[in-house]
């Protein structure tokens, strides 16, 4: 039950309020300041300190640049501290407003957030209404500092087109500043042109909603039941509190490593309140079930050709502190790090260096290679600062033969490479390229080139850098250096090739907003996956037609090597070319051949057939007889030989 209270504010114009108890209306979605659904021009302030905190930096969530300048600061901030400020938002159309959300300033050097704010609403920008409690008006108690976001819902929705913020008091040692998100929801006009334009719709039957650690177990259960013949579902060890790390492989012969077949992976949620990666690991999986079912020839030919694991959420704990408090009142870092405190994704050991110590000291090949650096033994002590679930993750990626990765992040759109560490020391930004950038670069491409949203040179940059200038991928050291990476390590320690994939501005996009979420990327997680189809392929065999694992795998030009898996094929991600590929093994003779990568998808077969070197099968034959070969040195040889020549023997 409710009633309609009527306010005349402009000639015929009416603005109308809902009155319902709070309890009894549901809370709208929000509007989309924080996912830049609301563009630039539908925000306005009074007045503004400078442009770098215009009205356009009012987004909840926002973060300011490294070093703060006039173009990429953390908030709006007015121009004058008085009550007479404020903040407006146009939503294009008659909307249901609920509720605001508020933030003080992102800044390391400044102190500035609202403490209590009126809210005014208006059908025409210029006669005003201020929302009452009774004949009063409402004052809404805001932000105590300036990082962690608050919600104030209304007594009752009211319906207008135009919204302000208009702060009464602030922190006394700061200014006006705030980063704000509106709940709303528009109301039906099907001619609205702003309405049209900005509609996403998918046809694709998922189960849209966040998902418990709980929910999440379930769906992959119901994914699994409904596709037992393709699914399998494993945990690869467990997280600080307890919780399994799951996680799902999709494969026309599910447990088992083929022959030829490569293996691929996708894991999200290292940080643990960046959750659009997790959904969206968890729709694929659905989709996938559902197309192959449907017989989709596209969803048939990945898995069959492909064993795919999924693995949504690296950092359970995180994700769960995040998901009791909501989408938009997480902030920006609740639940980012693991139960005891460590960054999962940047909390490998720092191989970078030693392989880049080696180089100096030109140990690589003879004492080194150049590739599978080892891990250093302090880092695998007990008391060595390592999360338990980096631990799984390592133990994760030795096991398995994988050829390529990508690990979802949030709170940003492009597509990052390794190296993640810049080479100079000190440096905090310096393009540093592997030995193979230009399949990363392609490999970054592939996926941001099929975003809805990555390329789009119209969109607005999320905080302060505008990737789709560069296409939107960038080498990791480039944008910022952080050691010990998962990228880095993956590409240093394995022979995977790993990238990371930030899906998303809003790194805890409100429920309502996953379906978009999941156009945007939907064809580009498909069409990465593919690449793990270019390049060469094929097996290292002895005489005996037997497999040969760890036989080293080297492209002529490209100072990184790979190795063949324990029954001997292999995978070497190459762009198209023609390349010479060289094989040698301990014991085995080296071989070289010509292959050829062309453009079609799939990769080229390039097999090898390797011999023993007659020392190693003298060594066979003298171990088979439980004799030892005659070591002895040259001076003594040549004494002996000298000898012999003198007695005549």
């Amino acid at each position: 039950v409710f009633w309609v209270q009527v306010d005349v504010i402009h000639s015929t114009q009416l603005l109308v309020t809902l009155l319902i108890s709070p309890s009894c209306y549901p809370e709208c979605p929000p509007m989309g300041l924080e996912t830049l659904k609301i563009d630039d021009f539908q925000l306005h302030a009074s007045t503004t300190k400078r442009y770098g905190l215009g009205a356009h930096r009012g987004r909840l969530n926002i973060q300011a640049g490294l070093h703060e300048d006039d173009l990429y600061d953390g908030a709006w901030c007015a121009g004058r501290d008085d009550p007479l400020q404020w903040f407006e938002v146009d939503a294009r159309r008659l909307t249901k407003f609920t509720g605001v959300i508020t933030q003080g300033r992102s800044s390391l050097w400044s102190s500035d957030w609202v403490t209590s704010y009126k809210v005014m609403v208006s059908n025409d920008s210029h006669t005003w209404i201020t929302l009452k409690n009774g004949s009063v008006d409402l004052i809404f108690h805001a932000n105590r500092e300036k990082e962690i976001p608050v919600r104030n819902i209304f007594p009752a929705p009211v319906v207008a087109r135009y919204i302000r913020v208009n702060p009464r008091s602030w922190f006394a040692r700061g200014s006006i500043c705030m980063r704000v998100e509106i709940l709303g929801c528009p109301m039906s006009d099907p001619n609205n042109y702003y309405h049209r334009r900005n509609e996403v719709i998918t046809t694709d039957d998922l189960d849209f909603r966040h998902h418990s650690y709980k929910d999440m177990r379930h769906l992959m259960k119901v994914v699994n039941e409904m596709c037992p013949n393709i699914t399998r579902i494993y945990n690869i060890g467990k997280s600080q509190s307890g919780l399994k790390l799951y996680a799902i492989e999709i494969s026309d012969n599910p447990g088992e490593h083929e022959l030829g077949e490569p293996e691929f992976r996708y894991t999200a949620g290292s940080h643990g309140n960046e959750v659009l990666g997790r959904e969206l690991l968890l729709l694929l999986m659905q989709f996938m079930c559902l197309e192959y079912l449907s017989g989709n020839q596209r969803i048939r030919h990945l898995v069959e050709e492909t064993r795919i694991h999924l693995l949504p959420s690296v950092n359970p704990d995180g994700y769960e502190k995040a998901f009791e408090v909501g989408s938009e009142l997480s902030g920006w870092s609740l639940g980012r790090w693991s139960n005891d405190g460590i960054d999962i994704h940047h909390n490998f050991p720092d191989l970078n260096s030693i392989l880049w110590e080696a180089e100096v000291k030109k140990w690589i090949p003879r004492k080194m290679f150049n590739h599978h650096v080892p891990i250093p033994e302090w880092y695998q002590s007990k008391n060595a600062s390592v999360a338990v679930e980096t631990r799984a993750l390592i133990a994760w990626m030795e096991k398995m033969p994988f050829v390529l990765g990508g690990n979802l992040q949030g709170g940003e759109l492009v597509v990052t490479f390794p190296y993640d560490k810049t080479r100079s020391q000190g440096v905090i930004r310096e393009q540093t390229p592997t030995p193979d950038d230009h399949v990363f670069r392609w490999l970054a491409f592939s996926y941001a080139s099929t975003h809805r949203l990555m390329t789009d040179a119209n969109r607005r940059a999320c905080h302060t850098d505008d990737f789709a200038k560069e296409d939107g991928t960038i080498n990791g050291a480039s944008w910022h250096t952080a050691a010990g990476s998962m990228n880095d390590f993956s590409y240093l320690h394995t022979n995977c090739f790993e990238l990371s994939m930030y899906v998303g501005c809003d790194k805890f996009p409100h429920e309502s907003e996953l379906p978009e979420e999941w156009e945007n990327n939907r064809e580009s997680l498909l069409v990465f996956m593919e690449q793990v189809h270019r390049g060469i392929k094929g097996v290292v065999r002895d005489l005996q037609g037997r497999g040969i694992a760890n036989a080293i795998i080297s492209v002529e030009g490209i100072g990184h090597d790979i190795r063949t898996a324990a029954d001997g094929d292999y995978w070497r991600l190459l762009n198209p070319g023609e390349y010479t590929v060289t094989v040698r093994a301990e014991g085995y003779s080296l071989t070289s051949k010509k292959c050829e990568v062309g453009y079609e998808m799939g990769a080229t077969r390039c097999d090898f057939t390797i011999s023993r070197t007659n020392m190693s099968r003298i060594k066979e034959i003298m171990q088979k007889f439980n004799k030892q070969p005659i070591r002895l040195p040259i001076r003594q040889l040549q004494a002996r030989r000298s000898r012999q020549r003198r007695l005549g023997t």
